[in-house]
């Protein structure tokens, strides 16, 4: 009992410090919009767009923690929420009970109206905004006074009046159209809406930890494939009490076979760490068995040669290409020139075989790619002896001839690609994220970061409006079976989404 109080009072004083937090980030940033006056400054304009993100991610840490806030703390006050505005069009839902007839459930005598209760939820619809009125007509038995109503439709969000489209709207718009919530609030108010960029961010933060259970059902199809895509970025991360930034990782894993000519649907995963530590890949991958295709980078290499199954690695020709193309490409180098035109042989016969089953895939790559491998691997050994062997084109040599068995295994396996192309695909949507956010919050951020992009990413490879995809989870997956959660994954939605499945 003493233990569980003190776990209580630690976590009180977290709480109460990071409220605190948040006190003095907003008394900062107020401050600092009243010195905004007369000639703009762009590094006044900086400091008071990173105090904007980093309440964002404080204050959807907040709801995202707020089931262990409300079993170890007093309520805490809350600014009263403003009434939804009168001139958006209200369209009523009547929920009449599920009796089936005007009879009583109890008695079978006749139903008459007695009452109603109502309330009220904002939700957003493409192009123009609406105000779903809920009502619940009460009845009471003529004969035994029992009162019947049907139950209050669930919320995405508990006492939220977040409605399911609009909670879409919100995350794509951050996390697919990179608008931070400061900018999206400044949007709605043009239409008369009045949401605060700390509404937006508790709707983030728990929209997030509804969505989870989704994303272990996610992560546990992706780390079943027999080949994943792996790659990394880095992402600024606010660091608290310094005003200045430091690197996080956002790390992608993709399971994609369609261009081995598989059926099974792509996803991809992506996970946050706040470091670039080996030890992140090794253990966000610990379940996985099989090919991973990564570039370089030292941290894999404890998977190739762990105990316990070790991974076979598959290296990437683009990362190889790109050292010979920034050498052409700033001294005109005869011999980059040579290696840029035997790799694009390699090229031209995937871009043939793209689709096309394993065995059709290897057969074409053991008789015209292979002799093409070593026709290059004879002339690279060749080259380098001839060069400075401080040279960028020794170098660039040298990295390709230490992964030759990684690079070549494609051409002994039909379900491995030339390069990591596809993961990095998945990736640019954090580069353009990372310009318009600056940085995350937090490491809790972060997290949150990764779950959203996994889930819209996903969504995407499967050919799904990420917007209507979400709108559809949030409809449904509060009053969804733990145990059938992996019926509201991307890909077993798409026959029900058809109708808005992205353009191909």
């Amino acid at each position: 009992m003493e233990s569980l109080q003190r776990l209580v009072r630690e976590q009180q004083a977290q709480l109460l410090s990071r409220d605190v937090l948040i006190e003095q980030l907003k008394l900062q940033l107020a401050r600092l919009k009243k010195m905004k006056f007369g000639r703009s400054s762009e590094q006044l304009d900086a400091q008071i767009a990173q105090l904007e993100f980093s309440l964002e991610e404080l204050e959807a840490n907040v709801s995202a923690a707020a089931p262990l806030k409300a079993s170890t703390s007093a309520p805490e006050s809350r600014p009263a929420r403003k009434p939804l505005p009168d001139h958006l069009p209200r369209e009523p839902h009547v929920h009449e009970p599920t009796t089936g007839s005007c009879n009583c459930p109890e008695c079978g005598g006749t139903l008459r109206a007695l009452d109603e209760d109502s309330s009220e939820m904002l939700e957003y619809v493409p192009e123009h905004w609406k105000v779903i009125k809920h009502v619940r007509p009460k009845y009471s038995c003529s004969a035994c006074q029992k009162i019947v109503q049907a139950n209050a439709p669930s919320r995405p969000i508990e006492r939220s009046y977040a409605g399911p489209g609009l909670l879409a709207h919100v995350l794509v718009s951050k996390f697919c159209d990179h608008l931070p919530y400061y900018r999206q609030s400044q949007i709605y108010a043009r239409d008369g809406v009045d949401l605060d960029r700390s509404t937006l961010a508790d709707w983030g933060g728990a929209a997030s930890a509804l969505l989870d259970p989704l994303l272990g059902a996610l992560e546990d199809y992706v780390m079943a494939a027999q080949k994943l895509h792996a790659d990394d970025t880095p992402i600024p991360v606010l660091a608290p009490g310094t005003g200045k930034t430091r690197s996080g990782r956002l790390w992608a894993y993709l399971r994609d076979d369609r261009p081995a000519g598989s059926t099974d649907p792509p996803a991809v995963l992506f996970r946050y760490s706040p470091d670039r530590k080996g030890e992140r890949p090794r253990a966000h991958l610990q379940r996985f068995r099989g090919i991973l295709q990564a570039d370089a980078y030292g941290g894999f290499n404890g998977l190739y040669d762990r105990e316990h199954e070790p991974l076979t690695e598959a290296a990437c020709w683009a990362h190889a290409r790109r050292k010979y193309f920034e050498i052409y490409d700033s001294t005109a180098s005869p011999i980059a020139f040579e290696a840029l035109e035997r790799i694009a042989a390699l090229y031209k016969i995937e871009d043939e075989i793209r689709g096309k089953l394993p065995d059709e895939r290897r057969a074409v790559r053991q008789a015209r790619a292979a002799p093409l491998l070593k026709e290059l691997y004879d002339w690279l050994r060749a080259t380098v002896r001839q060069v400075s062997k401080k040279s960028a084109i020794a170098s660039a040599i040298g990295y390709t001839l230490s992964l030759w068995t990684a690079l070549t295994r494609y051409a002994d396996d039909g379900t491995i690609e030339i390069d990591n192309n596809p993961v990095e695909r998945e990736l640019r949507a954090v580069a353009l994220g990372r310009k318009n956010y600056l940085f995350a919050g937090s490491d809790a951020g972060g997290e949150r970061a990764a779950a959203f992009y996994s889930l819209i990413g996903t969504a995407k490879l499967c050919g799904l409006n990420p917007e209507t995809y979400l709108r559809y989870v949030f409809e449904h997956i509060a009053e969804h079976p733990i145990n059938k959660i992996d019926e509201l994954l991307p890909w077993s939605l798409a026959s029900k989404l058809a109708d808005t499945r992205l353009a191909a």
